[in-house]
């Protein structure tokens, strides 16, 4: 790309998002940049013009928006062709409605319109959730609308903190209303933990594989993700410790309980020795617990076993309510909560009050606690059907927790599962591949992986195993063609 011989500088009165988008497009408008050219990665132009990564990534998104640019997964951001360009060549392989890369998981993975079946994705079926209590809620909630006048607290509604206080003193953490933000879903909780423990170029510390929308706010941030294995029963402790003696991070996001992607749940043995290396080295632990209500197993989380000493713990209510309903909290020491309190009111002020009285309604209408069996019961079943038709297939189960949503799979005829993805994706299937969930991107060298996410709930449909079947038959010849229905149909 043809880059500005200096630095962009602010003696324009223009924000300097605008600056950056308005030299690219002008550059595009006079031929300097015809279409089909690539521009610079974020990170080359934002070290290029001495500016944060934040804001070019902000400058780019506004030229996509606008047509000028498009972005290639994994291959970067280059300008669009416009009438009168020769037409630019297809990227190869790229022929399908879908592109898994990060980009597409943040924003595509929640628009699956398209598709017919949805085992890749990371929410429950609508008719698994509580519609009927729902719709009870949000008439009894309209009686309350003259209430709700100006902005609500800006920790959340108070009576939901107190309720959550109340709630988790029977699993043994003893919390006060000051240690209490509630948030716009988990994901708004992770990322005020994002932006306020992490700065650009901090090594930090991340489940591999991991949540796949984390990894993405942790790179915009600018961090540089330090992976620590997953086995089926936790973590690879050891790695965790080298880690910490060789790049010195402070904190360490991780989802000790049916972890997405792959399932596994740690031991509390493990959780009192990752507590000990976390003191040892001054870690702060941020504890993703978002799938907590799903586990039938009493555990404790590192929460209840630390009294929030060092670790900050998320939850979120959007797993077993509906994904729409965007109520989470963030649970950690006063003056953390105080500063997430003020970067929240900061990016978008108060959470909503009433989604947030809905959600309290919900829990105190009495039917809460016989949805949440009702669900375990479920997933369970879920887990056994889906269990069996992949190991019919010759899958490989990286671990079996018969709870929560996910399952992490691998079969021996597929090195790739972004191209199987590809592939489904033709026939409107959703498949969530491996590479999204990596802490090392394959654009940094990360080698193509082989793994597959399932989630069981979507995973029943007897259509989803014939399509994989044939598909290994095809990379198979000499392969027994596989049952129609390699497993017990009417999971409910």
């Amino acid at each position: 790309m043809d880059l500005p011989a200096a630095p962009i500088t602010p003696p324009h009165t223009a924000p300097l998002t605008a600056r950056i988008a308005q030299r690219i497009q002008d550059q595009i408008e006079r031929g300097a940049l015809p279409g089909g050219a690539k521009l610079p990665s974020i990170r080359q132009y934002a070290a290029s013009q001495k500016v944060s990564i934040h804001t070019v990534v902000e400058a780019y998104d506004r030229l996509v928006a606008s047509g000028w640019i498009h972005s290639r997964p994994h291959q970067g951001f280059y300008v669009r062709p416009r009438p009168g360009d020769a037409p630019a060549a297809a990227p190869r392989g790229r022929d399908t409605p879908a592109d898994f890369d990060g980009m597409w998981y943040f924003s595509g993975v929640f628009e699956p319109r398209a598709m017919n079946q949805l085992p890749g994705c990371g929410w429950l079926p609508a008719d698994w959730g509580l519609e009927q209590t729902l719709r009870r809620s949000l008439r009894h909630l309209s009686t309350d609308l003259p209430k709700l006048n100006g902005y609500g607290h800006p920790r959340g509604h108070p009576p939901l903190c107190q309720w959550l206080v109340d709630m988790h003193a029977g699993r043994e953490l003893a919390l006060k209303p000051d240690q209490v933000l509630l948030t716009h879903g988990a994901s708004q909780g992770l990322d005020l933990c994002v932006r306020s423990l992490v700065r650009i170029g901090d090594a930090v510390l991340v489940d591999d594989p991991g949540y796949a929308n984390l990894l993405f706010m942790l790179r915009l941030q600018g961090a540089r993700l330090l992976g620590v294995p997953r086995t089926a029963q936790g973590y690879d402790l050891d790695r965790l410790e080298a880690l910490c003696q060789q790049h010195r991070p402070k904190v360490f996001f991780t989802q000790p309980r049916l972890q997405n992607p792959t399932g596994s749940t740690a031991s509390l043995g493990q959780l009192h020795r990752l507590l000990q290396i976390a003191h040892q080295h001054d870690l702060t632990l941020v504890e993703n617990d978002i799938y907590a209500d799903l586990d039938s197993a009493h555990r404790p989380s590192l929460a209840s076993l630390d009294q929030l000493a060092r670790v900050i713990h998320i939850h979120s209510f959007s797993k077993t309510i509906t994904p729409n309903l965007r109520v989470g909290y963030v649970l950690a020491h006063p003056l953390q909560i105080r500063h997430l309190a003020a970067l929240k009111m900061a990016s978008g002020l108060t959470s909503s009050e009433l989604s947030e009285r809905l959600t309290l309604h919900v829990l105190l209408e009495g039917r809460w606690r016989k949805h949440l069996l009702r669900l375990r019961e479920r997933l369970a079943q879920a887990h056994v059907h889906t269990a069996q038709w992949l190991t019919a297939l010759g899958f490989e189960l990286f671990a079996q927790p018969q709870a929560g949503l996910f399952l992490w799979a691998r079969h021996p005829l597929i090195a790739h599962s972004q191209a199987l993805a590809q592939a489904a994706a033709r026939e409107r299937i959703l498949l969530g591949p491996g590479d999204l969930f990596q802490a090392q991107a394959q654009t940094d060298g990360a080698p193509p992986s082989p793994w597959l996410r399932f989630n069981v709930s979507f995973s029943l449909d007897a259509a989803l195993p014939q399509f994989l079947s044939d598909h290994l038959s095809r990379r198979d010849p000499a392969r027994a063609p596989a049952k129609k229905d390699p497993g017990p149909a009417g999971v409910t």
